[in-house]
Protein backbone atom coordinates (compact mmCIF):
# COMPACT_ATOMS: atom_id res chain seq x y z
CA UNK A 1 0.00 0.00 0.00
CA UNK A 2 1.74 3.49 -0.77
CA UNK A 3 2.18 5.75 1.97
CA UNK A 4 0.37 8.92 2.06
CA UNK A 5 1.88 12.00 1.97
CA UNK A 6 1.62 15.93 1.73
CA UNK A 7 2.04 17.46 -2.15
CA UNK A 8 3.54 20.89 -2.44
CA UNK A 9 3.97 22.53 -5.44
CA UNK A 10 6.14 25.52 -5.88
CA UNK A 11 4.14 26.63 -8.75
CA UNK A 12 6.01 28.49 -11.99
CA UNK A 13 5.31 30.22 -15.15
CA UNK A 14 6.52 27.37 -17.20
CA UNK A 15 8.12 24.69 -14.73
CA UNK A 16 6.75 23.62 -11.40
CA UNK A 17 8.64 21.61 -8.95
CA UNK A 18 6.21 18.77 -6.83
CA UNK A 19 7.80 17.65 -3.46
CA UNK A 20 5.81 14.81 -2.22
CA UNK A 21 6.50 14.78 1.53
CA UNK A 22 5.77 11.93 4.18
CA UNK A 23 5.29 13.67 7.65
CA UNK A 24 6.28 10.49 9.61
CA UNK A 25 9.53 10.22 7.67
CA UNK A 26 10.35 13.74 6.95
CA UNK A 27 11.50 11.97 3.54
CA UNK A 28 10.90 14.14 0.52
CA UNK A 29 10.56 13.25 -3.23
CA UNK A 30 10.95 15.74 -5.89
CA UNK A 31 10.48 16.17 -9.66
CA UNK A 32 10.03 19.02 -12.60
CA UNK A 33 6.84 19.32 -14.15
CA UNK A 34 5.58 21.67 -16.91
CA UNK A 35 3.05 23.72 -15.24
CA UNK A 36 0.04 22.94 -17.38
CA UNK A 37 -3.63 21.22 -16.18
CA UNK A 38 -2.60 17.95 -17.87
CA UNK A 39 0.99 17.41 -16.17
CA UNK A 40 -0.04 19.11 -12.90
CA UNK A 41 -3.91 16.42 -12.63
CA UNK A 42 -1.36 13.80 -13.31
CA UNK A 43 0.88 14.78 -10.25
CA UNK A 44 -2.03 15.35 -8.05
CA UNK A 45 -3.82 11.88 -8.95
CA UNK A 46 -0.19 9.27 -9.00
CA UNK A 47 -0.51 8.42 -5.84
CA UNK A 48 -2.40 9.11 -2.36
CA UNK A 49 -2.28 12.52 -1.57
CA UNK A 50 -3.09 13.59 1.90
CA UNK A 51 -3.17 17.01 1.15
CA UNK A 52 -2.05 19.68 -1.38
CA UNK A 53 -0.74 23.36 -0.70
CA UNK A 54 0.97 25.52 -2.71
CA UNK A 55 1.25 29.51 -2.42
CA UNK A 56 -0.71 32.01 -3.64
CA UNK A 57 0.06 33.49 -7.09
CA UNK A 58 -1.39 33.74 -10.76
CA UNK A 59 -2.05 30.39 -10.79
CA UNK A 60 -3.43 29.32 -7.87
CA UNK A 61 -7.08 29.84 -9.43
CA UNK A 62 -7.21 26.91 -11.48
CA UNK A 63 -4.81 24.76 -9.83
CA UNK A 64 -7.22 24.94 -6.96
CA UNK A 65 -9.83 23.85 -9.55
CA UNK A 66 -7.68 21.02 -10.74
CA UNK A 67 -7.64 19.57 -6.86
CA UNK A 68 -11.37 20.31 -6.00
CA UNK A 69 -11.87 18.00 -9.29
CA UNK A 70 -9.79 15.28 -7.90
CA UNK A 71 -11.23 15.77 -4.41
CA UNK A 72 -8.25 16.71 -2.73
CA UNK A 73 -7.87 18.97 0.77
CA UNK A 74 -6.03 21.57 -0.71
CA UNK A 75 -4.28 25.00 0.95
CA UNK A 76 -3.17 27.70 -0.56
CA UNK A 77 -0.48 29.57 1.53
CA UNK A 78 -0.02 33.33 1.99
CA UNK A 79 3.69 34.40 1.18
CA UNK A 80 2.78 37.51 3.42
CA UNK A 81 3.03 35.37 6.64
CA UNK A 82 5.59 35.70 8.84
CA UNK A 83 6.23 31.94 8.68
CA UNK A 84 6.96 32.81 4.93
CA UNK A 85 9.56 34.95 5.17
CA UNK A 86 13.25 33.66 3.66
CA UNK A 87 16.03 36.09 5.85
CA UNK A 88 19.16 35.57 5.94
CA UNK A 89 19.43 32.00 3.87
CA UNK A 90 22.66 30.98 1.67
CA UNK A 91 20.22 28.95 -0.66
CA UNK A 92 16.61 29.45 -1.64
CA UNK A 93 15.69 27.34 -4.89
CA UNK A 94 11.89 26.02 -6.05
CA UNK A 95 13.19 22.58 -4.24
CA UNK A 96 13.75 24.64 -1.21
CA UNK A 97 10.37 26.31 -1.61
CA UNK A 98 7.83 23.26 -2.49
CA UNK A 99 10.03 21.19 1.09
CA UNK A 100 9.45 24.41 3.46
CA UNK A 101 5.38 24.80 2.12
CA UNK A 102 5.32 20.68 2.88
CA UNK A 103 7.23 20.88 6.15
CA UNK A 104 4.62 24.01 7.07
CA UNK A 105 1.62 22.55 6.35
CA UNK A 106 2.82 18.94 8.29
CA UNK A 107 2.79 20.72 11.41
CA UNK A 108 0.10 23.19 10.64
CA UNK A 109 1.58 26.54 10.10
CA UNK A 110 0.75 27.60 6.82
CA UNK A 111 -1.07 30.79 6.47
CA UNK A 112 -4.30 29.96 4.36
CA UNK A 113 -6.01 32.16 1.61
CA UNK A 114 -9.27 31.68 0.93
CA UNK A 115 -9.87 31.15 -2.76
CA UNK A 116 -13.21 32.11 -4.50
CA UNK A 117 -14.74 30.68 -7.29
CA UNK A 118 -13.92 31.06 -10.99
CA UNK A 119 -17.23 32.78 -11.13
CA UNK A 120 -15.60 35.74 -8.66
CA UNK A 121 -12.30 35.17 -10.27
CA UNK A 122 -13.35 36.63 -13.46
CA UNK A 123 -15.37 39.45 -12.08
CA UNK A 124 -13.01 40.58 -9.85
CA UNK A 125 -10.26 40.52 -12.53
CA UNK A 126 -12.65 42.62 -14.84
CA UNK A 127 -12.93 45.13 -11.74
CA UNK A 128 -9.33 45.28 -12.00
CA UNK A 129 -9.62 45.85 -15.44
CA UNK A 130 -12.10 48.91 -15.21
CA UNK A 131 -9.47 49.98 -12.01
CA UNK A 132 -6.33 50.09 -14.50
CA UNK A 133 -8.41 51.61 -17.66
CA UNK A 134 -9.35 54.65 -15.05
CA UNK A 135 -5.52 54.92 -14.27
CA UNK A 136 -4.05 55.00 -17.47
CA UNK A 137 -6.88 57.53 -18.11
CA UNK A 138 -5.73 60.13 -15.56
CA UNK A 139 -2.24 59.34 -16.66
CA UNK A 140 -3.14 60.79 -19.67
CA UNK A 141 -4.63 63.68 -18.84
CA UNK A 142 -2.14 64.91 -16.94
CA UNK A 143 0.46 64.77 -19.95
CA UNK A 144 -2.16 66.52 -21.87
CA UNK A 145 -2.17 68.75 -19.27
CA UNK A 146 1.78 69.11 -18.92
CA UNK A 147 2.20 69.02 -22.85
CA UNK A 148 -0.07 72.45 -22.62
CA UNK A 149 1.72 74.22 -19.55
CA UNK A 150 5.28 73.34 -21.37
CA UNK A 151 3.58 75.14 -24.39
CA UNK A 152 2.51 78.09 -22.18
CA UNK A 153 -0.69 77.30 -22.71
CA UNK A 154 -4.02 77.32 -20.16
CA UNK A 155 -4.20 73.84 -18.72
CA UNK A 156 -7.65 71.82 -18.97
CA UNK A 157 -9.77 72.29 -16.17
CA UNK A 158 -12.98 70.60 -14.64
CA UNK A 159 -14.90 68.25 -16.45
CA UNK A 160 -16.02 70.45 -18.85
CA UNK A 161 -13.04 69.95 -20.35
CA UNK A 162 -12.93 65.76 -21.12
CA UNK A 163 -16.50 66.33 -23.09
CA UNK A 164 -16.92 65.83 -26.60
CA UNK A 165 -16.66 69.60 -26.75
CA UNK A 166 -13.77 70.06 -24.86
CA UNK A 167 -11.28 67.83 -26.42
CA UNK A 168 -12.71 69.23 -29.67
CA UNK A 169 -11.14 72.45 -28.07
CA UNK A 170 -7.65 70.46 -27.61
CA UNK A 171 -7.93 69.30 -30.76
CA UNK A 172 -7.83 72.63 -32.76
CA UNK A 173 -4.38 72.70 -31.68
CA UNK A 174 -2.99 69.70 -32.67
CA UNK A 175 -2.13 68.60 -36.14
CA UNK A 176 -0.66 65.28 -37.35
CA UNK A 177 2.18 64.25 -36.23
CA UNK A 178 3.66 63.97 -40.20
CA UNK A 179 2.61 67.57 -40.67
CA UNK A 180 4.40 69.10 -38.03
CA UNK A 181 7.77 71.18 -38.27
CA UNK A 182 10.24 70.60 -35.85
CA UNK A 183 9.48 73.11 -33.59
CA UNK A 184 5.98 72.06 -33.33
CA UNK A 185 5.99 68.34 -32.49
CA UNK A 186 4.14 68.84 -29.58
CA UNK A 187 0.85 69.44 -31.71
CA UNK A 188 1.42 65.44 -33.00
CA UNK A 189 1.81 64.56 -29.86
CA UNK A 190 -1.20 66.21 -28.46
CA UNK A 191 -2.82 64.47 -31.12
CA UNK A 192 -1.46 60.76 -29.81
CA UNK A 193 -2.78 61.79 -26.50
CA UNK A 194 -6.02 63.10 -27.58
CA UNK A 195 -6.84 59.34 -29.54
CA UNK A 196 -5.41 57.47 -26.07
CA UNK A 197 -7.82 59.32 -23.99
CA UNK A 198 -10.62 58.72 -26.48
CA UNK A 199 -9.83 55.15 -26.61
CA UNK A 200 -9.46 54.67 -23.20
CA UNK A 201 -12.81 56.16 -22.91
CA UNK A 202 -14.54 53.94 -24.96
CA UNK A 203 -12.88 51.03 -23.38
CA UNK A 204 -13.82 51.93 -19.67
CA UNK A 205 -17.52 52.89 -21.41
CA UNK A 206 -17.27 48.96 -22.50
CA UNK A 207 -16.68 47.79 -19.05
CA UNK A 208 -18.37 49.57 -17.07
CA UNK A 209 -21.31 48.91 -18.71
CA UNK A 210 -20.95 44.99 -18.49
CA UNK A 211 -20.09 45.52 -14.97
CA UNK A 212 -23.10 47.45 -14.53
CA UNK A 213 -25.41 44.31 -15.77
CA UNK A 214 -23.81 41.77 -13.74
CA UNK A 215 -24.15 44.22 -10.66
CA UNK A 216 -27.67 45.04 -11.43
CA UNK A 217 -28.24 40.74 -10.96
CA UNK A 218 -26.35 40.69 -7.85
CA UNK A 219 -28.97 41.19 -4.64
CA UNK A 220 -25.96 41.44 -2.06
CA UNK A 221 -24.47 44.76 -4.55
CA UNK A 222 -28.21 46.14 -4.26
CA UNK A 223 -28.04 45.50 -0.13
CA UNK A 224 -24.76 47.52 -0.04
CA UNK A 225 -26.01 50.65 -2.48
CA UNK A 226 -28.37 51.07 0.29
CA UNK A 227 -25.20 52.67 2.22
CA UNK A 228 -25.05 56.66 1.50
CA UNK A 229 -22.17 57.50 -0.43
CA UNK A 230 -21.40 54.01 -1.66
CA UNK A 231 -22.04 53.45 -5.40
CA UNK A 232 -21.93 50.87 -7.76
CA UNK A 233 -17.92 50.66 -8.28
CA UNK A 234 -17.55 50.53 -4.25
CA UNK A 235 -19.97 48.38 -3.73
CA UNK A 236 -19.20 45.44 -6.41
CA UNK A 237 -15.89 45.73 -5.67
CA UNK A 238 -16.79 44.99 -1.48
CA UNK A 239 -18.61 42.06 -2.68
CA UNK A 240 -16.16 40.43 -5.09
CA UNK A 241 -13.58 40.82 -2.62
CA UNK A 242 -16.00 39.33 0.19
CA UNK A 243 -18.05 36.81 -1.34
CA UNK A 244 -18.80 34.80 1.47
CA UNK A 245 -19.21 36.77 4.43
CA UNK A 246 -19.70 34.54 6.83
CA UNK A 247 -16.31 32.87 6.28
CA UNK A 248 -15.37 35.78 8.92
CA UNK A 249 -16.30 35.34 12.26
CA UNK A 250 -15.50 39.47 13.63
CA UNK A 251 -15.28 42.57 12.27
CA UNK A 252 -11.53 41.81 13.46
CA UNK A 253 -10.88 39.50 11.19
CA UNK A 254 -12.38 41.50 7.92
CA UNK A 255 -10.58 44.22 9.01
CA UNK A 256 -7.55 42.62 9.37
CA UNK A 257 -8.04 41.03 5.93
CA UNK A 258 -8.48 44.12 4.12
CA UNK A 259 -5.01 45.22 6.01
CA UNK A 260 -6.81 48.19 7.56
CA UNK A 261 -5.61 47.22 11.51
CA UNK A 262 -2.28 48.88 12.67
CA UNK A 263 0.75 47.20 12.81
CA UNK A 264 1.34 45.98 16.94
CA UNK A 265 4.86 45.17 18.20
CA UNK A 266 3.90 44.33 22.05
CA UNK A 267 7.06 42.86 24.52
CA UNK A 268 6.75 43.27 27.86
CA UNK A 269 5.45 46.31 29.08
CA UNK A 270 5.87 47.62 25.57
CA UNK A 271 3.22 47.75 23.16
CA UNK A 272 3.36 50.10 20.00
CA UNK A 273 1.04 50.50 17.66
CA UNK A 274 1.72 51.93 13.97
CA UNK A 275 0.72 52.97 10.18
CA UNK A 276 -1.89 49.81 9.35
CA UNK A 277 -0.77 46.49 7.76
CA UNK A 278 -1.77 47.21 3.83
CA UNK A 279 -2.23 43.58 4.01
CA UNK A 280 -4.83 42.12 1.74
CA UNK A 281 -6.27 42.88 -1.41
CA UNK A 282 -4.92 46.95 -2.39
CA UNK A 283 -8.15 47.10 -4.72
CA UNK A 284 -10.91 46.89 -1.31
CA UNK A 285 -8.74 48.91 1.03
CA UNK A 286 -8.56 51.60 -2.32
CA UNK A 287 -12.28 51.60 -3.02
CA UNK A 288 -12.67 52.04 0.70
CA UNK A 289 -10.60 54.75 1.57
CA UNK A 290 -11.99 56.76 -1.65
CA UNK A 291 -15.41 55.50 -0.66
CA UNK A 292 -14.67 57.20 2.54
CA UNK A 293 -14.23 60.78 1.44
CA UNK A 294 -17.21 60.68 -0.70
CA UNK A 295 -19.26 59.81 2.10
CA UNK A 296 -18.53 62.60 4.00
CA UNK A 297 -20.91 64.39 1.78
CA UNK A 298 -23.58 62.17 1.32
CA UNK A 299 -23.44 59.82 4.56
CA UNK A 300 -24.28 62.16 8.03
CA UNK A 301 -23.05 59.11 10.10
CA UNK A 302 -19.91 58.93 8.26
CA UNK A 303 -19.33 62.80 8.82
CA UNK A 304 -20.31 62.79 12.49
CA UNK A 305 -17.81 59.45 12.67
CA UNK A 306 -14.70 61.06 11.07
CA UNK A 307 -14.77 64.89 13.51
CA UNK A 308 -15.59 62.53 16.32
CA UNK A 309 -12.29 60.24 15.45
CA UNK A 310 -10.15 63.79 14.81
CA UNK A 311 -11.85 65.26 18.07
CA UNK A 312 -10.00 62.11 19.97
CA UNK A 313 -6.94 63.62 18.12
CA UNK A 314 -6.55 61.75 14.57
CA UNK A 315 -5.23 63.57 11.62
CA UNK A 316 -7.72 63.81 8.61
CA UNK A 317 -6.21 61.56 6.25
CA UNK A 318 -5.89 58.69 9.40
CA UNK A 319 -9.13 59.75 10.57
CA UNK A 320 -10.69 58.94 6.54
CA UNK A 321 -8.29 55.49 7.01
CA UNK A 322 -10.28 54.49 10.60
CA UNK A 323 -13.70 55.37 8.67
CA UNK A 324 -12.98 53.35 6.30
CA UNK A 325 -12.44 50.88 8.47
CA UNK A 326 -15.73 51.22 9.89
CA UNK A 327 -17.50 51.36 6.27
CA UNK A 328 -15.76 47.89 5.85
CA UNK A 329 -17.38 46.45 9.28
CA UNK A 330 -20.58 47.77 8.57
CA UNK A 331 -21.05 46.37 4.93
CA UNK A 332 -19.40 43.18 6.50
CA UNK A 333 -22.37 43.27 8.49
CA UNK A 334 -25.09 44.25 5.86
CA UNK A 335 -24.30 41.25 3.92
CA UNK A 336 -23.59 38.70 6.63
CA UNK A 337 -27.23 39.56 8.01
CA UNK A 338 -29.00 40.46 4.70
CA UNK A 339 -30.60 43.64 5.99
CA UNK A 340 -30.13 47.00 4.72
CA UNK A 341 -28.07 50.23 6.12
CA UNK A 342 -29.13 51.85 9.18
CA UNK A 343 -27.18 54.45 11.55
CA UNK A 344 -27.80 51.88 14.38
CA UNK A 345 -26.03 48.38 12.41
CA UNK A 346 -27.89 45.53 13.41
CA UNK A 347 -26.47 42.15 15.74
CA UNK A 348 -24.00 40.37 13.88
CA UNK A 349 -24.07 36.56 14.77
Amino acid sequence: MDTIVILAIDLGRYNSVACWYNPETHAAEFRTVHTTPEELRQALTERPVLSVVFAACSQAGWVHDLCEEAGLPTTVASTTGEAWQWKRVKRKTDRDDALKLARLEAVGEVDPVAIPDRKTRQWKSLIGLRKRLVSERVRTQNRIRGLLVCQGLMSPRGFSAWTTAGLNGLASLARPLAECPPDELWRGELVVLIDRFRFLEQQIQITETHLDGIAKKDPRVRLLLSMPGVGPRTAEVIVAHLPDAKRFRSADEVSAYAGLVPRQYQSGETDRRGRITRRGPRLLRAALVECAWCSLRYNDWARETWLRLQANGLSKKKAIVALARKLLVRAWAILRTGKQWSVTPAAVG
